[in-house]
């Protein structure tokens, strides 16, 4: 196992009827972004930052042919070579196995056992950040806690009742969860951005005592639970969040592009985004074209 190595597990399993039609046949991840972006290349990018060169992936399975047709074989994200992979797994044969009493998460063991990492980060699907995950690990290894969960203080048109929320101690160490749908929200609130760092051998054990106990099959849910039964401590992110559950904060995250601040603080800070090549002719813009304050992807006629 390499000392300071990480893996990355992304799960993608997230569905709100609030952001229907746009996720009818596709996964909120692969929802087009800032013209040329989907929202995955934020996550992968974040992990390729990293140096992370390997990415295990769960989808919904009616959801897999654009995340296909989008990441390739993963040449953008230099995820396309023998030590550089990624792994895509569909959650229904998860479900089908515990249905079966097998053991469902041997998949995700065993991707762990393999990468030989001695860290391990979790992200989910919804929340658009540009994060720096080996800033997160040097705080993790400082703090010498079992788990390390990032949150960002937001207000409360910034959260879905399906989210999770912290209490955090002076000292940044988690001292309860609660559930968003059953707080009483403040102006600022402690959002948990769903994303997880801990030691690799630490969550092949949880896992293989999960799947003995029915824990749930869903990697998100079973990430949450693990936040209060371990020692956890917290990282702030200060960057630019964008909490995407329905058309309305979908919409605001790509209007919030033309603000040059925001659109910096995502998209040009020292951490490149990375996406899909296309080989496209440029934007046509006709005589007759009257243009402010806009973006517009290559192809377009104006």
């Amino acid at each position: 196992m390499r000392t300071n190595k990480m893996c990355a597990i992304m799960g993608n399993l997230t569905r709100f009827k609030e952001l229907l039609p746009l996720t009818e046949n596709r996964p909120i991840a692969t929802l087009p972004f800032d013209c040329k972006y989907r929202l995955i290349d934020f996550n992968l990018s974040s992990i390729v930052n990293a140096n992370i060169n390997t990415v295990f992936m769960v989808f919904n399975d009616d959801e897999t042919q654009s995340v296909f047709d989008h990441i390739g074989g993963g040449k953008e994200w230099n995820l396309d070579g023998v030590q550089n992979r990624f792994f895509i797994n569909v959650y229904q044969d998860l479900l089908k196995q515990k249905a079966e009493h097998k053991a469902y998460y041997e998949k995700v063991i065993d991707y762990l056992k393999k990468s030989k990492s001695e860290y391990v980060v979790f992200m989910g699907s919804k929340m658009l950040c540009n994060i720096d995950l080996r800033a997160v690990l040097k705080i993790h290894q400082m703090q010498k806690n079992d788990m390390t969960v990032v949150y960002k203080r937001v207000g409360r048109d910034n959260i879905h009742p399906s989210d999770m929320l912290l209490e955090v101690a002076e000292d940044g160490k988690v001292i309860s969860t609660h559930a968003a749908k059953e707080s009483n929200l403040s102006e600022k609130n402690n959002l948990a951005m769903d994303i997880y760092i801990l030691q690799t051998q630490a969550l092949i054990e949880a896992l293989s005592v999960g799947q003995n106990t029915n824990a749930s099959v869903n990697l998100e849910t079973f990430m949450r639970n693990m936040v209060v039964n371990v020692n956890s401590s917290c990282y702030e992110y200060t960057g630019y969040l964008s909490n995407i559950y329905d058309v309305d904060s979908y919409y605001k995250a790509n209007m919030d592009m033309l603000d040059p601040k925001k659109f910096n603080s995502l998209l040009y800070s020292n951490q490149k985004i990375y996406t899909k090549l296309k080989n496209e002719v440029p934007t046509y813009y006709s005589d007759s074209s009257d243009v402010e304050n806009s973006q517009f992807a290559s192809g377009s006629i104006i």
